[in-house]
C-alpha cells in the first residue's frame, strides 16, 4: 500500500514541478505522470541499490548529498524510457527536481503514514 501511495504522491509531485518550472520540466499530463512515476520506482528498486554500492566510496566523502545525482540519473533515465510524454531539459533540472521530490516526499510520506 505504501508503494502505491508513494507512486500517487510522485505523480501529483511531477505535476506540481511541472506547473512551476514549465519551460524546463513538461509532463502531458496526469497519466504520464503516474507512468513516470512507475518507472521511477521500479529503477529505484532495481538499479539504483546497485549505483549506490559502485558510488559509495562518493558517497561517504560527499556525507551522503551524492544520493542526489544518483536520483537525478534516475530521473534522466524516466526521461529517456517515457519519450515525449515527459522530458526533463538537462541533468541540472533532474538535480533540482532530484532535491524538491525528495524533501517534499519525505514531508508528505510523513504526514499521511504518520500513526
Amino acid at each position: 500500500m505504501k508503494w502505491l501511495l508513494g507512486i500517487l504522491i510522485n505523480g501529483v509531485l511531477f505535476i506540481a514541478i511541472s506547473g512551476y518550472f514549465d519551460e524546463a520540466f513538461y509532463v502531458s499530463g496526469f497519466g504520464a505522470a503516474l507512468g513516470a512515476s512507475f518507472i521511477l520506482s521500479v529503477l529505484n528498486i532495481l538499479v539504483r541499490p546497485v549505483l549506490i554500492i559502485l558510488t559509495l566510496p562518493v558517497t561517504v566523502l560527499s556525507l551522503g548529498l551524492f544520493l542526489f545525482v544518483i536520483n537525478a540519473f534516475t530521473l534522466m533515465v524516466t526521461d529517456s524510457l517515457m519519450g515525449s510524454s515527459f522530458e526533463i531539459e538537462g541533468f541540472g533540472m533532474a538535480l533540482l527536481t532530484a532535491v524538491i521530490m525528495s524533501i517534499a516526499s519525505l514531508i508528505i510520506q510523513n504526514t499521511l503514514l504518520r500513526k
